[in-house]
């Protein structure tokens, strides 16, 4: 199942990164730079390591690293109930 954000979630770039916002609920997000490229990763279809090959392509980080901070914004994404998939 692909990953969507909730259709009441806008996105704005920064130049740090990106910030998700909640309509519904007013709540905010920031997210740095890797979790900005791991989140565009995931919503553009890609996988958990298909994000993960992303971090570590573009920082200095190794895979398993970057596999376990993609699952953990991942999780955290889904229990701020952001993304539906």
């Amino acid at each position: 199942m692909a990953l969507h954000l909730r259709p009441d979630v806008s996105t704005t770039d920064t130049e740090y990164g990106t910030v998700l916002l909640d309509g519904a609920t007013g709540r905010y997000w920031q997210l740095n730079a890797t979790a900005s490229l791991a989140l565009r990763t995931l919503l553009a279809g890609g996988t958990v390591d298909q994000a993960a090959d992303a971090l570590t392509e573009g920082y200095d980080v190794d895979g398993e690293r970057a596999r376990a901070d993609v699952e953990r914004l991942l999780d955290g994404m889904r229990a701020a109930k952001v993304v539906r998939g």
